[in-house]
This record gives structure tokens, C-alpha cells and sequence, in this order.
């Protein structure tokens, strides 16, 4: 998929533009190959003016992937949702307190 993405982005420059601009100073480029996936896969669901939520919910998902960050039920389904498809090579493992507790 991320040569799809990336030949996706090289046909279509003003996408390309507009997602390059919603990365973080301190991202890494494998926080942000997946993070931009996300946002691609999901920009035409949202509105220029709405755009602010969407990332918002990609930052929400990608900490939950790469730093194991949890949220409500209701958005962490929704992210999930959206990231359907999204391919995140050798994404960390986190065990919860609640899953440490019940191997007790």
C-alpha cells in the first residue's frame, strides 16, 4: 500500500500539499508514513472546515498505536474504523493493567 499512497500522492500535488502541512515538528517518518495514510484514506469525508477533526482524530489513533494511549470506547471504534486498511509495520505491543491483572 505505501507505494499506492505514494503514487496516489504524486498524481494528485494539491492532496499531496495539503496533508504534507498537517505534520507534526516532531513526528517521525514512521509515525508519519501511517499517520498520513490515515488522513488520506479519510480527507474526503471531511470539509475544509472540519479538517481540525480529522486530525485531531488521526493523532488520537496514531497514539494509540505507536505509544498505547487509550480513549473512550466510542472514539477509539471510531478510529479503528477509519484506519481500516491502513498498513503499520512493527507497531509495539502495550499490555494494559486490566490485562496484567487477569493473568494473576
Amino acid at each position: 500500500m505505501a507505494d499506492d499512497l505514494e503514487d496516489f500522492l504524486k498524481q494528485n500535488r494539491e492532496i499531496a500539499d495539503t496533508v504534507e502541512g498537517l505534520r507534526g515538528r516532531s513526528e517521525s517518518d514512521k509515525h508519519w508514513r501511517a499517520r498520513r495514510e490515515f488522513l488520506v484514506r479519510n480527507l474526503s469525508d471531511y470539509p475544509p472546515d472540519r479538517i481540525d477533526y480529522l486530525v485531531a482524530l488521526s493523532v488520537a489513533w496514531s497514539n494509540h498505536i505507536f505509544m498505547g494511549c487509550r480513549y473512550s470506547e466510542k472514539l477509539m471504534e471510531k478510529v479503528f474504523e477509519m484506519a481500516v486498511g491502513v498498513d503499520v509495520e512493527d507497531a509495539p505491543h502495550f499490555t494494559t493493567r486490566d490485562e496484567i491483572m487477569k493473568q494473576d
